[in-house]
């Protein structure tokens, strides 16, 4: 798997195609993505700010998922945070959610945060199990139980 840097010109209907089926897997339905032109502006900024954390992943010559990761402020420290973690469907339960996640922590070392965390539904239970395996813990429920917080450490 390679790691290419997103180009939202170049990449938008990837990236945004990958960002609805993300919010179709967490809830079951696109109604929280919003609008596309929103998301890209959103998008841009981030990269300008981490262009490290902003990634798709290709495996031959196909893009498979994506990354989006930042830093930001949570409770008086900074951490690591993972806006999105996205697989196929197809690619999911193979193992390259390790090859995700690596690539995550590198990048949060990289930018010298001992802690990240993760929203993610209490639906989804496959990204739960997912992200417990990978040595994360629940931190608690939040935006009115919509999302559960979860953490890791490095």
């Amino acid at each position: 798997m390679i790691f290419e840097k997103i180009d939202s010109k170049k990449h938008r209907d990837i990236v945004v195609d990958f960002r609805k089926d993300s919010f179709y897997v967490s809830f079951g339905d696109t109604a929280g993505f919003g609008e596309e032109e929103e998301y890209i502006n959103w998008l841009d900024e981030k990269i300008r700010s981490f262009p490290g954390g902003f990634v798709l992943a290709k495996e031959n010559g196909s893009y498979i998922g994506q990354l989006e990761l930042t830093i930001r402020e949570y409770e008086d420290k900074t951490i690591g945070y993972v806006n999105l973690y996205y697989l196929i469907p197809e690619m999911r339960g193979q193992g390259k959610g390790q090859e995700l996640h690596n690539y995550a922590k590198r990048f949060f070392e990289k930018n010298k945060v001992g802690e990240y965390h993760l929203r993610v539904s209490p639906s989804n239970k496959t990204a739960i199990k997912f992200y417990c395996a990978m040595g994360m813990e629940e931190a608690g429920a939040e935006v009115d139980g919509k999302v559960i917080r979860m953490k890791g450490y490095l």
